[in-house]
């Protein structure tokens, strides 16, 4: 069965969920490439970054307390703000994830139902008749996973490089307060 035929024997609601399964699946791969890159950037320079941030020269002349509430306070908003940057884009994947199997095994329902209602007008119901509009139906499963587990893969992906970034950043913020202390 090729895909213009596929495509001729569908119906407007197979189209419709076709395009928005190509489309969560053309968002799911952007976001993740895109997510992932940007995760290993931020997570490669944060330790460096960090120190960069906080200039405990020009802090010397300040009291101990004043000194601490202020590293701690630079460094606490930068660590913000990589959490911030570091979780764009997790919802577009993680939503891809928990919808696109549902929409596919919706379409499979669709046409497994208009495979039955053929069935019903024409009063046949040999494996010919069958067997085609079902494979199309599954086609529709196929198609919610084939679009679902890569949005996984990257979520995942990103989870661990996001988890590790924010370990390393404050594993190192815990380091620079302990160096200002003294």
């Amino acid at each position: 069965m090729d895909f213009a035929f596929y495509w001729s024997q569908t119906d407007a609601v197979s189209k419709t969920l076709f395009f928005v399964l190509l489309l969560l699946s053309l968002a799911s791969w952007v976001v993740g490439i895109v997510r992932v890159l940007n995760s290993r950037r931020i997570a490669t320079t944060i330790a460096d970054e960090l120190h960069r941030r906080v200039d405990t020269q020009s802090l010397s002349d300040l009291a101990f307390e004043q000194r601490k509430m202020i590293t701690e306070q630079n460094l606490l908003q930068q660590i913000a703000r990589w959490r911030h940057e570091l979780e764009k884009g997790l919802p577009i994947l993680g939503t891809t994830a928990s919808i696109a199997p549902f929409i596919g095994l919706f379409g499979t329902v669709w046409g497994i139902f208009h495979a039955l209602n053929g069935i019903g007008k024409t009063g046949q119901a040999g494996l010919a008749q069958v067997a085609g509009p079902v494979g199309e139906a599954l086609i529709m499963t196929g198609l919610g996973l084939a679009v679902a587990i890569p949005a996984v893969v990257f979520y995942n992906i990103a989870m661990r490089i996001n988890k590790s970034a924010l370990h390393t950043a404050t594993d190192t913020a815990h380091q620079i307060l302990a160096k200002v202390a003294r």
